[in-house]
């Protein structure tokens, strides 16, 4: 359970409850509730425990993987307010953000329509820590809770367009029959695809054969994602 090892990687590491408290930016009252699995940490103040607690996102939730490891993208903190007229730093460039996507028929991209629509402004060293290009850096919105508690709803991912070869386990953004999906995936044994949540109790592994997975269309590799506060 998800309970027990936060409470057993806390003590493993040699930290208190008010310690781990102080640096997530929540109450000891509220480790304690997630130690004794009343609530569970979402969010922000998910990625600040698994920082704290030197644990990957997917051991804390399923306890199958490593204690630590390499994260499938960068978590970039809560979203901030932008206006378009804040003229970007030396370091920054900015990124189309799709408010709403529309994808070009079975083509599995984002329609060519120039984006005169808000952006995101990003460090060039973030998109270099990635290997992203700017060029091939756009961001959308997450919408559902099939990948909570890691994107709730309205979350903000940004996606390597350039970057569509499957690694087992990264996250990606799909167009899955001309709908935009933000999933794990994995593949299988001739050439079928498994695309897996986050929220696994209330959204189970998706198995597609090679024949079902030619509707299923790589658009990027997931490399950034924020929340809202």
């Amino acid at each position: 359970m998800m309970n027990e090892r936060i409470k057993e990687r806390r003590k493993a590491i040699g930290l208190t409850q008010q310690q781990v408290a102080a640096s997530v930016g929540v109450s000891k009252a509220t480790i304690s509730l997630w130690e004794n699995g009343t609530t569970q940490p979402k969010g922000e103040n998910l990625h600040l425990l698994v920082k704290e607690l030197k644990c990957s996102v997917e051991w804390l939730l399923y306890g199958q993987e490593k204690k630590s490891g390499t994260a499938n993208a960068e978590f970039g903190g809560a979203m901030e307010p932008w206006s378009n007229h804040t003229p970007l730093g030396s370091d920054e460039v900015d990124v189309p953000f799709y408010t709403e996507v529309a994808f070009a028929a079975g083509a599995g991209a984002f329609a060519s329509t120039e984006n005169h629509g808000p952006k995101l402004r990003f460090s060039k060293s973030t998109l270099r820590r990635q290997g992203v290009e700017p060029q091939h850096a756009v961001c959308v919105k997450v919408i559902g809770t099939s990948m909570e508690p890691v994107l709730p709803n309205g979350s903000t991912v940004g996606i390597d367009l350039a970057n569509t070869t499957v690694v087992d386990g990264k996250m990606y953004a799909i167009n899955h029959d001309g709908m935009l999906r933000v999933k794990l995936v994995y593949r299988l044994p001739g050439n079928g695809l498994r695309l897996r949540s986050y929220n696994l109790e209330e959204y189970p592994d998706e198995m597609y054969s090679s024949d079902q997975s030619k509707s299923i269309q790589i658009v990027g590799r997931v490399f950034w994602y924020s929340v809202l506060l």
